[in-house]
């Protein structure tokens, strides 16, 4: 009799285990669905580090980030060296200053199976994605999501929100690097100055690739 009280009190401890995590994984998803959906806009101020395969630090950066969806971003880097990363829905230009190199991709395509796809807020960024579980640390919730596609070029990407809004992202890739992101100032849904999201080439600088225009085929 006893054996069997302690199976049922196992038993009972175990559901409510599994019940407790599936509650959370609903929390996470919900929340990662309602940042895709309700954030139209996002602007704030990020410090990204970089962590290699041995765990030490390779580099801190900052700067400041604009989103503007369903297409556009603008992701500055001011320090230690100036770059900028701007989306205007056709292309992703990326702006070295310190080479004087500007490297142009067409966006769908630079963007596919990526964590800015879930960013930038793609009507399909979930179809790209799969929930791999949440957890509950502190008072921040981490949703765990993996890219459908093996050849991404990354392993996992991890979302931690406070309070409901997005607060920290941890970035896995494929060469067992990971970068942290922390975002201050976050103010959401405020406008944006459509500027910050269209990119001309400055003069003496060189441009690599070819970009879309509104009339290509082939967007």
């Amino acid at each position: 009799m006893i054996r069997r009280a302690i199976s049922l009190l196992l038993i009972v401890g175990i559901g409510q285990q599994a019940l407790a995590e599936s509650s959370v994984d609903q929390a996470g998803e919900k929340l990662v669905n309602e940042f895709l959906s309700d954030v139209i806009t996002m602007q704030g101020r990020f410090e990204q580090s970089l962590i290699d395969a041995e765990g030490e630090l390779v580099e801190v950066s900052t700067g400041t980030l604009e989103i503007e969806r369903p297409t556009r971003f603008r992701w500055t880097y001011s320090d230690p060296y100036e770059q900028w990363l701007v989306a205007d829905g056709l292309n992703v230009w990326s702006y070295d200053v310190d080479l004087a190199q500007v490297t142009v991709k067409p966006q769908a395509k630079a963007l596919s199976n990526t964590p800015a796809l879930l960013l930038g807020g793609a009507t399909d960024a979930l179809e790209q994605f799969r929930f791999e579980g949440s957890a509950i640390e502190k008072d921040t919730t981490w949703v765990r999501m993996a890219p459908v596609d093996d050849n991404s070029g990354f392993n996992r990407v991890e979302l931690g929100f406070d309070d409901g809004q997005l607060s920290r992202m941890v970035f896995f890739d494929n060469l067992e690097q990971t970068t942290l992101v922390a975002l201050y100032d976050v103010v959401i849904n405020e406008p944006i100055d459509a500027g910050s999201f269209q990119f001309a080439v400055p003069e003496d600088v060189d441009l690599v690739g070819v970009p879309l225009t509104i009339g290509d085929a082939s967007h």
